[in-house]
């Protein structure tokens, strides 16, 4: 494991810091940082940013976090601060534009005639973006995991995980999880380290 790097630990600690202030600070404050579909009447424009920092259980803010400290520094080695930052917070904002487009899209073709009633939250997308990237930049690196305990080869964990996602996501099993959040994380990430790892110049 790389030691912990710059943009890592900052993000570690925003998102801990916001995880711990959520349940101190008035309840209606708090309830305003998860994005809202317009339809309800709670939407904010500062939640397009604030959302991917919110996390309201422990196991939600565990899993994220752990994924980030594990995987988070060997690809900001590899990218550059600059470019992981980029990477993060683009991965979150294309999980959130996936996650809409997908809620809206029945609305958009006139399937159902009132627009959608949703709420999203959570980092996922931005990490899915980095664990993507890392599979995208190192495929063959192993990796051991956590449950079960066998290793495994990064580009194999990759396609688990967008596998699961999608059959979650078609199929609407666990579907108080935005999977398609994930997978437009997934997908941000892997076009952006594709595009560094062939030379490009983005975000230089």
């Amino acid at each position: 494991m790389m030691p912990i790097t710059g943009i890592v630990k900052n993000l570690l600690i925003i998102n801990v810091l916001v995880f711990i202030a959520l349940n101190f600070i008035p309840r209606e404050w708090a309830e305003l940082m998860p994005f809202y579909s317009p339809a309800t009447g709670y939407f904010r424009p500062f939640q397009i940013i604030t959302y991917m920092f919110t996390h309201f259980t422990v196991p939600h803010i565990l899993f994220n976090m752990l994924s980030l400290f594990f995987l988070g520094p060997t690809v900001e080695m590899a990218l550059g601060p600059k470019r992981f930052l980029g990477l993060y917070l683009i991965s979150g904002l294309a999980g959130l534009a996936a996650h809409f487009l997908v809620w809206y899209f029945p609305y958009l073709t006139g399937a159902v005639s009132m627009p959608p009633v949703f709420s999203v939250l959570g980092a996922s997308g931005a990490v899915f973006g980095v664990t993507i990237a890392f599979a995208t930049l190192f495929p063959d690196r192993e990796l051991m995991l956590l449950f079960p305990p066998i290793p495994i080869k990064a580009w194999v964990m990759a396609i688990v995980l967008v596998g699961i996602g999608l059959y979650s996501g078609l199929t609407g099993a666990q579907d108080n999880i935005a999977h398609f959040a994930h997978l437009g994380g997934a997908l941000a990430g892997f076009i952006l380290a594709r595009h560094w790892k062939r030379g490009g110049g983005f975000l230089r």
